[in-house]
Order: C-alpha cells, then sequence, then structure tokens
C-alpha cells in the first residue's frame, strides 16, 4: 500500500484519475477509526474490490456539530467535506453504513435533534446507494453499567459532560426508536449490536469480537451472507493510521489534506474527512 504524503495536495487530486468501480461511504466515530484496518478489509471482501472509499470517522465523532478530543477537533459528519467530494463523484454501486450515533446524547442532544441529524444523512445517500445499513445504539450494554462505572467512563471519554445514566438510556431508547423509523421509511438495514460485543467499555467494541462484528454488519451487502472475516494486518494497522482527514484542527492549529489520501495495492482509495 502506498500512502499519500502529508500536505501532499497534487497526489491526492491524480488518484481521482483512476477511481474504482465501486463505493463506499462510512460515517461513524470512534468504532471505525479505531477499527479501520478490519472495516476495510472486511468491507472490501463483501462489496468487493477495489473499492473508492469516503470515510467520515475520529473518535467521539458528532452527526451535526463539530466536537475536540484531546486537543483535536472535526467538524460534523454533516458539515464535512464528505458530501460535497460524493456529488463530485460520478454515480456507481454504492454501500453505505451509518454507525456511532450515541456520541451526540454525551454532546447534550436531544433524540429528535440526532433523528434529524442521521435523516439528514439518508436523504443525502439516497438514492444513490443500493445498500445501507445503519446500527442501533447498544442500549442493553450501556444499561447493565451501573452509575459508578457510567459516570466514571462519561468522565474520561466525555470529561465536560454532566449526562446521568438514567437520561442516557431514556435518550437512547427514543433514538433507537427513531432510527428504527428510519431504517423503514427509508428501507434500510437494521443491525442491533450483539451486547457480548461489549464489556467495561459499553460503546467500544472489544478487540476479540472485532472481526465478528464487522462482518455481521457488512453482511447485508452481499445478500445476507458473512462476508470473509478481515485478514490480520499490523502493517496495513499502522499504515492506515497515518491517513489524515481532509481538515481538522489540532490543538488551535489548523490542517488540511488532499484528498484521495492513499491508495491501497489493489486500487482502492480512502479519503477520510
Amino acid at each position: 500500500m502506498v500512502d499519500t504524503a502529508p500536505g501532499n495536495s497534487p497526489q491526492g487530486s491524480s488518484l481521482l484519475d483512476a477511481l474504482p468501480p465501486r463505493r463506499v461511504v462510512l460515517l461513524g466515530a470512534s468504532n471505525i477509526a479505531r477499527g479501520l484496518s478490519f472495516v476495510v478489509d472486511t468491507a472490501r471482501n463483501a462489496w468487493g474490490s477495489p473499492l473508492d472509499f469516503l470515510i467520515a470517522t475520529g473518535h467521539g465523532r458528532s452527526y451535526g456539530m463539530s466536537s475536540s478530543v484531546l486537543g483535536r477537533t472535526l467538524p460534523g459528519i454533516l458539515q464535512c467535506g464528505l458530501w460535497e467530494s460524493l456529488q463530485q463523484r460520478p454515480p456507481v454501486p454504492t454501500a453505505a453504513l451509518l454507525t456511532d450515533i450515541g456520541n451526540d446524547i454525551l454532546y447534550g442532544a436531544s433524540a429528535e435533534q440526532i433523528g434529524h441529524w442521521v435523516e439528514r444523512c439518508l436523504d443525502r445517500l439516497r438514492p444513490g446507494c443500493d445498500r445501507i445499513v445503519i446500527t442501533r445504539l447498544p442500549v442493553d450494554s450501556v444499561g447493565k453499567l451501573g452509575r459508578t462505572r457510567f459516570l466514571l467512563i462519561r468522565s474520561i471519554l466525555f470529561p465536560k459532560s454532566r449526562l446521568t445514566l438514567d437520561a442516557a438510556i431514556e435518550t437512547a431508547n427514543k433514538v433507537n426508536d427513531r432510527v428504527a423509523e428510519l431504517a423503514r421509511h427509508y428501507d434500510v438495514s437494521l443491525v442491533e449490536p450483539n451486547p457480548e460485543w461489549y464489556g467495561f467499555d459499553p460503546i467500544h467494541v472489544k478487540r476479540q469480537y472485532k472481526q465478528l462484528a464487522w462482518q455481521q454488519l457488512f453482511a447485508a451487502w452481499c445478500e445476507d451472507e458473512l462476508p470473509q472475516p478481515a485478514q490480520h494486518s499490523l502493517a496495513r494497522f499502522w499504515r492506515l493510521r497515518r491517513v489524515r482527514p481532509q481538515q481538522r484542527h489540532l490543538f488551535g492549529i489548523e490542517q488540511r489534506q488532499a484528498q484521495p489520501a492513499s491508495r491501497l495495492d489493489d486500487g482502492t482509495l480512502l479519503s477520510v474527512f
């Protein structure tokens, strides 16, 4: 796999000269960021290879507002450059995944607001996407935490939040109800996360379940059959970790990276926003 050097703008535009015949749009936050190597490999097994990936991800990512984690700030998914890039590309068979919807609860957004943001994403994806998967929030794993563990994890992952466990569960249930309505309305596949995927951390899939979790999430892309599991590759993991998003602020300093930012050895393109 050949990575784009940081700040190498001509490289991004030249990569667009040979677009793959199929596309994947991934919208999410830390689960995608933490498992990007698994995600990319499983998606290629499910939807074919090579692929044109358009990815909006990042720890603590919000669907509708800017978010800051450890000095790094990213725009909301709805406000990022993914949508302009998607419009500029020629139509090809496209599959999409929407996941990690629960972060906005910790930022104080209401279930109605979160549902509105998800609906706007679906509006933009339809009718250009052939297959769309959306995941429900893992409410069961959050409910099993207990107040003490919830406060500990909240203070670590979302230190500015003052949300209580009861309020988080109530809002999450409302968001899940709305997500189910949107799945029916837009005729997309709805996936219920398996509670076994989670442990002490109620929102991040445990390492030993990452392979299976992404297989099940992408099953709807290949006629409800599990795609081949991702192959472990430490080299691919570290290379994908180096890919920078199109725009971010790091400790107040704006950084930009031309997209696509990387081409894999099979011709797959990666654009991160």
